[in-house]
């Protein structure tokens, strides 16, 4: 069953429908759904479907390989091919409608040197015949973006140009429709909002048995998908510590710098970029000091991996002596709220992000964390959820709870939030797991319900209870 991803389906629909040729690139993480979206577009397609996947071989061994998977869609005998001009020639001479798709292109890409695969599908995208449309799809995000630098000799040939990226906090609860909104909330802080990682999940069982059955032994499901394909190039290549410290956290680039016992060489820089460019990590910095370099920070982008760095890597030895259900009870059970609240932090503001591109925020400039130096109070700090208007900014105060929010509570945290004197605040509102035990047309109150309607079908004035 499809679930989610109907912007990305409908673009891709409407691209494969238009009556020109078409090159399309679709990219992203492994195990995203790249090729469970063009799978379902391709159902739509009139005409003949050739789905290839590319593999770790010779150039010779892709496209002997491929010329089969051509001959055997078109049903034709087998043919062989000096060049893959030559494959591409007879295509456009077939008097069909075809879409040609190369899965795992990176693998075709590193069969050469560096560019000329890329040379070659230049030359094969721009002699295309209206009739034939081809659908390059990668998961090495770093090879895939070279793609798109002006530099490639691809650049500029893609009529289509599709990113996947994680689900955020909403289609991701489509997975598990049915778990009451608490439980959603504590699911996607742990699981995150990969297709792959969302299908694998007993919703039958607890967030905690899922854990101790997928991610804590050490030949689980999930923890293998961590291990064996998301840190598979980093481990090779890049300082796994680096995730280790930012773990549930974030990190500026001198705290990295000083736990990492690193002079200053360009290595951790370096390094850095190479992760931010794989999409493991982000950088973020406060709405109202974008570009202060010592207000950044470095954040696990995959609520997994943060999850897996936080409390399974380098415990190997424990979990093999105590086993998984009392590695989780020693170890994850006492902080679990903990994790999940900040993970909550993230939901409110993905929650903001889908009112604002449903266009329920007009008034709003940005949304993020705001950074405060307060003289009066001699203290600094982060908030983590706030709305820019033009005149002022939105203070959220965002709160994983068990029991409703009381109005005291929202009384007290207002005013510490008012004590500051250097922030330009003009009001301040509230997002709670559990909801608030009281209505007021003074604060916004956002409660779970809200958070898990459908922006299309919500505004913000139903938060002002």
């Amino acid at each position: 069953m499809f679930i989610a991803r109907q912007k990305e389906l409908s673009e891709l629909n409407q691209e494969l429908s238009l009556r020109r040729k078409s090159a399309v690139l679709v990219y992203g993480k492994r195990r995203i759904g790249k090729s469970t979206l063009i799978k379902e577009a391709s159902k739509n397609y009139t005409g003949i479907v050739v789905n290839h996947l590319c593999v770790k071989s010779s150039f010779e061994g892709n496209l002997d390989l491929l010329t089969k998977s051509i001959m055997l869609s078109l049903e034709l005998p087998e043919m062989k091919f000096a060049t893959i001009f030559d494959l591409f020639s007879f295509i456009n001479k077939q008097n069909k409608k075809i879409l040609i798709i190369l899965d795992e292109y990176q693998y075709l890409k590193e069969s050469l040197k560096e560019g000329e695969v890329d040379s070659y599908m230049q030359g094969i995208i721009d002699s295309l015949s209206e009739n034939i449309k081809i659908i390059l799809c990668g998961s090495y995000i770093a090879i895939m973006k070279e793609l798109l630098q002006e530099s490639n000799p691809l650049f500029g040939r893609f009529t289509k140009i599709i990113r996947l990226e994680e689900l955020d906090y909403y289609d991701s609860s489509l997975f598990y429709p049915n778990l009451p909104n608490r439980e959603k909330i504590r699911f996607y802080s742990v699981f995150g909002g990969s297709p792959f990682v969302l299908a694998n999940l007993n919703y039958e069982k607890t967030l905690e048995e899922n854990i101790k059955d997928l991610l804590i032994e050490q030949n689980s499901l999930l923890r293998t998908h961590i291990e064996s394909v998301m840190l598979t190039e980093i481990k090779k290549n890049y300082d796994v510590r680096i995730l280790e410290i930012i773990g549930n956290g974030k990190k500026k680039y001198s705290e990295l710098q000083n736990l990492l016992g690193m002079r200053e060489s360009g290595l951790l820089d370096k390094q850095l970029k190479a992760l931010l460019n794989m999409e493991t990590i982000t950088k973020t910095f406060p709405i109202n000091k974008p570009n202060d370099k010592k207000k950044q920070f470095y954040e696990i982008k995959d609520n997994l991996m943060r999850f897996y760095f936080t409390y399974i890597f380098g415990n190997d030895s424990i979990i093999y002596r105590f086993g998984a259900a009392q590695f989780f009870n020693l170890k994850i059970s006492n902080t679990l709220n903990t994790f999940i609240s900040f993970r909550f932090e993230g939901m409110a503001n993905q929650y903001f992000m889908r009112l604002a591109r449903n266009g329920k925020l007009p008034d709003i400039e940005d949304f993020g964390s705001y950074w405060y130096d307060d003289k009066k109070t001699a203290t600094n700090g982060q908030f983590d959820c706030v709305l820019k208007e033009k005149d002022g900014y939105d203070f959220y105060e965002v709160k994983f709870y068990e029991k409703p929010m009381s109005k005291a509570e929202c009384e007290k945290e207002e005013a510490q939030v008012r004590l500051l004197c250097d922030i330009n605040c003009k009001k301040v509102g509230f997002v709670c797991s559990a909801g608030f035990d009281f209505k007021s047309k003074k604060y916004e109150l956002i409660d779970d319900r809200m958070i898990f309607l459908n922006a299309n079908d919500r505004s913000l004035e139903n938060g002002k209870c």
